[in-house]
Parts: structure tokens; sequence; C-alpha cells
């Protein structure tokens, strides 16, 4: 029985994992506070600490045991171009090359084991996060979701889990591999030689340099493409949602210049985008192709004056990819940790939102509800400045049809959310057989009501299990009965599978029918309290007969609320609580108020002149 503030709010779309990323993660979502948000991760995750450290070493190793490759290959070069002038050595070159396959087989284990180490603990993190959520969920108070959109908390569940998940398990390892692999290969180019080195680093700076350009201005191009996206996936919600609408009022041609419009910029900034980020791979490819022409120049030269071997030559040729690739790595790694920390903070600011006070000193427990019910002096306001319910007093005794009516923004649907206790009251207080509801658990109170809804909530499963939902121990002559009573019967056994039909896009129950079931499942749940909001007004006349046949079968033994708009279904209600600006301005039956000639009589009145 949730207020829903956002029914009437537009839902972003969700974008393909969470965040807009271009060549190389760019431009990505970047966190607020980088630094707060990594030493929360790093806490949340100190349980797997020892094991991602152990990775990290081990993705260390395996860099350090690549890096150490060059360095044999030139040894095993010069060895064979010795040998040319005379004989070569061929024991000397297999334990050479044996020793050198023993180290890449060694690095490739070691990268192997960190990176099931880093999977398993990526995933496991994951599942805690998304499990922290739930549990998260169901202890947020209503409050929360009406102030927040139901995309924003499903995109923090799957996009920003999902990208923690897998930006953890790319990154870090990545990471540390390069600075590895980058630092090892700075030292090892200079210990083999400094000239080339220094040739090998200079003929990389020109193309980083050019490859960084690119990069700043591809950014905007990026960012504007997702935003484009993002407006056009709306367009096509909001057109499609509303199709009929739009046929009706001869609007195609508008939706459709508008439509233009928007892929058209969506075309302009996705191909500049695409364009610049295409030139990255050959941008790539250049600086290595140009280092090795800039080495094999310098090396010949050296060569030539007998200051280096052939050998060297290779092993540099080798030094330059190793040099190059930890680089681009770099980039990557750092714009993933950046996103990484940006989903980290969306989930760990819902993690933190304030949750429902704990209950676990609360020992009194109603078990055998009469129904009392009475209100005193409730006052209530979704904020301190601004309250809708002013000194709200009302009884309603057991077994009572009480209605509750009013204009809307009255404070109906709050009232009943007071009761169920989604809200707490400002000032006053409710009490059920005598015992103020804020003496009782939340889960009590709600095991004493059963609810039917405007908005029937129907889930993907059986009709027996949608009717039996929660409740344990409810045989089938239980549903079968209170189906009967409802009506509903005759149509399930009409149906292929019976109870067991499953509920999913393909079964066609119409508006009346899924209204029944929930009906059926009120029945089933057999609570002393119930509430009715708006249950018929979605339905046209002849159903509305049969629903409202329904509750009142429904209503027999049970203190019912009942919220409605149409007055004509609320005639034999035993009390009738007419609401205006968060009062009760008058109560009574329907006889009674008729007779007073008030609020409830103008209300009551034009409706019967509506409906002639």
């Amino acid at each position: 029985m949730a207020k829903k503030a956002d029914q009437n709010r537009k839902t972003p779309p969700i974008e393909q994992g969470g965040h807009p990323k271009g060549p190389m993660g760019v431009p990505g979502a970047k966190a607020k506070d980088f630094k707060k948000t990594a030493k929360q991760l790093i806490s949340y995750c100190k349980t797997y600490l020892p094991l991602i450290v152990i990775a990290l070493i081990l993705a260390m190793a395996g860099s350090v045991f690549n890096i150490a490759g060059p360095e044999l290959l030139s040894q095993i070069t010069d060895l064979i171009t010795e040998g040319l002038m005379t004989s070569i050595d061929l024991d000397a070159v297999v334990n050479v090359t044996g020793f050198l396959a023993f180290l890449y087989g060694l690095g490739f284990f070691f990268n192997y084991i960190q990176g099931f180490i880093m999977a398993t603990v990526t995933q496991r993190v994951s599942k805690n996060l998304r499990s922290d959520i739930s549990t998260k969920i169901n202890r947020l108070p209503l409050k929360y979701f009406d102030s927040t959109s139901t995309g924003d908390v499903l995109s923090r569940v799957t996009n920003d889990v999902d990208m923690i998940g897998q930006t953890m398990n790319q990154s870090l390892s990545t990471l540390v591999s390069a600075i590895t692999m980058f630092v090892g290969t700075l030292i090892m180019m200079f210990y083999t030689n400094w000239i080339m080195a220094i040739s090998a680093i200079l003929s990389t700076i020109v193309g980083f340099a050019l490859m960084t350009f690119i990069i700043s201005k591809s950014q905007k191009y990026f960012a504007q493409q997702q935003t484009e996206l993002g407006k056009l996936n709306g367009h096509i919600e909001e057109i499609y949602s509303g199709h009929n609408v739009v046929k009706v009022y001869n609007g195609e041609k508008k939706a459709k210049e508008t439509f233009h419009e928007i892929n058209t910029r969506l075309y302009n900034s996705a191909w500049k985008s695409q364009f610049l980020s295409g030139l990255m791979m050959p941008l790539m490819m250049f600086v290595g192709n140009f280092g090795y022409v800039v080495v094999c120049i310098v090396g010949a030269l050296l060569a030539v004056n007998d200051a280096i071997s052939f050998g060297v030559i290779v092993a540099f040729m080798i030094y330059i990819r190793l040099f190059t690739q930890p680089l681009t790595q770099l980039a990557q790694a750092a714009t993933n940790l950046q996103s990484t920390a940006a989903a980290s903070e969306r989930v760990f600011e819902f993690l933190a939102e304030e949750e429902l006070a704990e209950e676990q000193e609360k020992t009194m427990r109603l078990k055998d509800a009469k129904g009392h019910v009475e209100f005193k002096n409730v006052r209530f306001g979704y904020s301190e400045d601004k309250i809708i319910i002013n000194n709200f007093s009302a009884c309603a005794k057991a077994g009572q049809k009480v209605a509750i009516v009013g204009p809307t923004g009255a404070g109906k649907t709050t009232l009943i959310n007071l009761l169920m206790r989604f809200y707490e009251v400002s000032g006053g207080e409710i009490l059920i057989d005598g015992v103020p509801t804020r003496q009782l658990t939340r889960e009590n109170i709600h095991e004493l009501f059963c609810m039917v809804l405007q908005d029937t909530w129907l889930f993907e499963g059986t009709i027996r299990e949608n009717i039996v939902y929660s409740r344990k121990g409810v045989t089938h002559e239980e549903v079968e009965a209170a189906c009967k009573a409802v009506g509903l019967h005759h149509f399930i056994q009409t149906l292929p599978m019976g109870y067991d039909t499953v509920l999913d896009d393909k079964a066609n129950l119409s508006a009346g029918q899924k209204q029944l079931i929930t009906i059926a499942r009120a029945m089933v749940e057999d609570a002393p309290l119930l509430i009715l909001d708006e249950a018929t007004s979605s339905v046209d006349t002849r159903t509305e007969v049969l629903i409202q046949e329904a509750m009142d079968k429904l209503t027999v033994g049970k203190t019912s609320f009942v919220i409605a708009h149409r007055l004509s279904t609320i005639k034999n209600a035993d009390l009738i609580l007419v609401m205006k600006d968060g009062d009760i301005i008058e109560s009574g039956n329907h006889r009674e108020l008729l007779a007073k000639n008030g609020f409830y009589a103008d209300l009551y009145n034009s409706q019967f002149e509506d409906a002639s």
C-alpha cells in the first residue's frame, strides 16, 4: 500500500552498462570523492584483502617473468649469430630456450591463478553487494521511494554493481601488471643500452602525445552521444507508450520531426566519437612500428661501431612492444577505476540511507486481534513544515465497514499508510484493540491486514501461487473455496492448466479477472483487518458489480477500511468518514450524511448528476 509518487514521473532509461564509456573507457563517470569511496570499497572488501594482495603479487610476478624474456632472446640471438661463423652451440641455445619457456610458462601460470582469484573475489563482492542492497530495500522507509525513481534503484542494483565487479576484476590486476611492466621494461632498457633506451622512449612520446590530444577532443563527442541516446530512448518510450493518443491527435508528424532532430544530432556526435576512437588502434600500431624503425636504425649504427650485439636490437624490438602496451593499459585501467569509484559511490550512498528504526526490543504481539481500531488526535506531514493530517480522530468497531471519502489530496491514502505503519505519525496515536501500533512490530501489524488495491499486483507464477502468496500450509480446497466465493472458479477451470496456469505475458486476463485473483488472495490470507483502496476504479460497470459482490463476501467478519471515489459502492458502509484537507469534517452512515445535506451530500449528488 505504497504511496507511489514516482508513478507520474518518468523513469530515465537505463543505458547498457550504466555509465558512458568511449575509447579506453573515455569519458567515464567520475566519483565526487574518489578517496572516500575507495576507502569504503576497500573496507567493504576487507575479508578478501589477503586474496587480492596475493593475486596482485602474482600479477607482478607474471609481468616480471615476461620482462626477463627479451634479455634471454638477446642471448639466444647472439649464440646463433656467433655460431654462423663457426658452429652453433645447440646445447647452450637449448638451455637458454628451455629456461625462457619455463619463465613464460611460470608467468602464464601466475597470471592464470591471479585471474581465477580476482574473478572469484569480485563475483563474491558483487553477490554480497546485491544481497546487502536487497536487504537494505526492505529496511528503507517508504518516504525514500517517494523521492527516488524506481529506475534509479534498479540501476544501482544491476548496472552499478556489475560495473564494480567487472572493473575490479579487470582493472586492479591490469593496473599492477601495467605498472610493473612499464617500470621493469624501462629499467631493463637502460640496463641493456641507455642510448637505445632514450631512442625508444622518444619515439613513443610523439605517438602518445597525439593520442592524448585525440582523446581530449573525443571526450565531448562521447558525452554528447550518451546525452542524445538518452533523449532518443526517452522520446521513443514516450511516443510508443502513448501511441494511441499520438494517432488520435494526429501527432505523428510532430513526433517524426522530433525523432529526426534527435537522431541527426545522435548521428553527428556518434560519427565523430566513433571515428576518433577508431583512430586509436591505427595510432597504436603506428607508435609501435615507428619505435621498431627507430630501434633498427639506432641499433644498426651502434652495431656497426661494435657498441652492441645484434641480439640487443632483437631485445629492444620486444621492449618497444612491452613499453607501449602498459601505457595504454594504464590509461584504460585508471579510467575504469574512476567508473568503479562512481558506481561504488552510488551503491554506498544507497546502503548509507537512513533505515527504519530497529524493533528488536518490542515483545508485545497481537495474535487474535478482534479488529477494533481507534485514531486519537493523529497528526502527520511528509515534512515538518507541511502537515497534511492535522487532528484526526475516529473509531472503528470490530467487524465494521468504514469508508473513507473525500477529494483528491484530502489524506485518504496517507491515513491508510499510517494505519499500516508505512509512515510514523507526527503526533497522536493509532490503536488496534487498545494497543498503540508503535508498541507493535511492523511485521505483526502487517499480519493483521489483508489488502486489495487499485493496481492489481500479480507476479509471474501459477494462479495458485499468486493466490497463496507468502502464506504457508494453504490447501487446494481453501484456494478453490476462495475462487468460488469471488466467482472465479469456473473461468479457471476453462484454462488448459487450471489453477496451475502460469500468469505471464501470454496469459490473457482482463482487469476484472486480475482484481478477482487479488480478492481471492485476501480471502485466503483471512486477516481480521481489511483495506480496499479504489479496488473498482479501473473496471467497467458490469465487472464492478461482480467485484463488489466478491468484496462484500470478503468483508464479512472483518474490520474493513474502504477508500472509494465512486460513492455508490459504499452506501452500505457502517461508518463513512468524510475527509477534507487532512481533517474529518463529517461522519455517519450514508443516510445520515445525506440528511445533513453537507459536503458528502454535495459529493454524492454531483456524482449522481454526472452519471445521469
